[in-house]
């Protein structure tokens, strides 16, 4: 499934999607890339009071954080589909935001940062706790100096073999679309695998 812009006749089907993982990976950068809409985002200063509680370590140029949500939307126009993107907060200790924010979720997105894979775990947990369907797209910052391929990550992060790992430049928008547009395919598989076959009634025909 690929992004398209083409307008197609008929009504669009809505669809939550989080963006998630650690803090400073890029997540307010890739709901304001994708958003089709002016993306509402509460970022505030970072300031010496947070120093000890938001660490900075290989993101030293880091200004600002989410304190609640990022918000956008993006249309699949071809498949009818309207995304609308609901961005967490990366610290800790924002994280009990999180449960009010994956509600009715369809799917996520865990962006990471491979300089700070551990940061990761923390949001796969959540979402695999929560039964939420979601794939990890990895952020290529440009001062990386080793990419490390989809295989290398899917193994650092334990990651079952149905989750699928992609590439992104969360600053792109044509790359954050194909983000986008992968999940929505792994999504609808795992809801398409996750629908009990309707059971055959006495006489034969499915109830």
């Amino acid at each position: 499934m690929s992004p398209d812009h083409n307008p197609t006749p008929g009504p669009c089907t809505p669809m939550k999607i989080i963006i998630s993982g650690g803090f400073g990976v890029g997540k307010t950068t890739m709901v304001g890339a994708v958003s089709e809409i002016e993306p509402l985002s509460t970022e505030e200063r970072l300031t010496q009071a947070s120093g000890g509680l938001d660490p900075l370590t290989g993101i030293e140029g880091k200004t600002t954080t989410t304190v609640a949500l990022d918000f956008g939307r993006r249309t699949l126009h071809r498949q009818r589909i309207e995304l609308y993107l609901f961005g967490t907060p990366g610290q800790p200790r924002f994280w009990f935001l999180w449960e009010d924010l994956v509600t009715d979720a369809c799917g996520a997105v865990i962006l990471i940062d491979t300089r700070r894979l551990a940061d990761s775990f923390e949001p796969i947990g959540f979402f695999e706790h929560r039964a939420i369907p979601f794939i990890i797209a990895i952020n290529d910052f440009a001062d990386d100096p080793h990419r490390y391929s989809p295989d290398e990550v899917a193994h650092a992060l334990h990651l079952p073999a149905h989750v699928p790992v992609v590439r992104c430049d969360a600053r792109e928008r044509h790359s954050t679309a194909r983000v986008l547009a992968a999940l929505i395919t792994h999504t609808l598989t795992h809801q398409h695998q996750h629908t009990p076959s309707p059971s055959p009634s006495p006489d034969g025909v499915p109830t």
